[in-house]
């Protein structure tokens, strides 16, 4: 078992964190020394779980129903392949407006054009940008 200023030296996370993520379900305290939480080992397990999802781009509540309805303190995970082919294609679609966007940012940054709004791949770039903007809302 490791008490809570333990597990939090060993990974990084602010005890807070830890308390929270105690108190929403991601892991469980599986007791008290004095006024410090205890965590056995499996909590380290899901904490580096929590991590590659949050890395991923998956929300806490996320991650919380790929740990299961079954025990907190058990690190079993039921990880939904769909869902992962899903956020791998969400992915994809940033990478290419974030390419498209690098790309409209270097041609600005050359353009030949003493003025940007005279420049035809600037105003393609200024449609698309305002097209993006309407489409989320």
């Amino acid at each position: 078992m490791i008490d809570i200023a333990q597990l939090s030296k060993k990974t990084g996370l602010p005890a807070s964190k830890l308390r929270y993520y105690d108190e929403v379900g991601l892991i469980q305290s599986v007791g008290r020394k004095g006024l410090k939480r205890l965590f056995d080992a499996d909590a380290e397990i899901r904490l580096s779980l929590i991590a590659l999802g949050q890395n991923a781009g998956f929300s806490l509540d996320e991650i919380k129903a790929m740990f299961g309805a079954g025990n907190v303190a058990a690190p079993q995970v039921q990880i939904d392949r769909d869902k992962l082919r899903d956020k791998a294609n969400e992915i994809d679609r940033k990478i290419e407006r974030l390419v498209a966007m690098r790309d409209g940012l270097l041609h600005a940054a050359d353009c030949p054009h003493p003025d940007h709004l005279h420049c035809p791949t600037f105003q393609r770039l200024m449609k698309v940008a305002s097209y993006d903007r309407a489409r989320r809302g």
